[in-house]
């Protein structure tokens, strides 16, 4: 006698292809959504030579620290912060870097 299908390990396959996807479908139907937030990450903090990097060479050539002493830079720092309108934060953090390789 003749089967009606003509390759039974192909149907075997495909219905046991058919019922795996009906049980992930189920699974994925019942899952837990993902929570989404609103919040945007926290922005990178930058260090004292980043924000030096950044700040001070968009108007003229980078100094080396050992250039100036620590005195010398706060003056220099508290005049740029002025001229460049850095935040306080920023401005401590650019003395900070700049002072300790600073020329005593």
């Amino acid at each position: 006698m003749r089967s009606i299908f003509p390759n039974k390990r192909r149907v075997v396959l495909a219905g046991a292809l058919a019922l795996v996807c009906v049980c992930l479908n189920v699974v994925l139907a019942h899952a837990e959504p993902e929570k989404k937030t609103d919040q945007k990450p926290a922005p990178k903090k930058l260090t004292g030579a980043e924000l030096y990097a950044i700040n001070c060479n968009r108007c003229h050539p980078e100094r080396y620290a050992t250039e100036f002493t620590s005195a010398q830079w706060k003056t220099i720092v508290t005049h740029m912060r002025v001229r460049a309108n850095l935040p306080a934060a920023q401005a401590k953090q650019i003395l900070k870097f700049l002072q300790e390789d600073a020329g005593n």
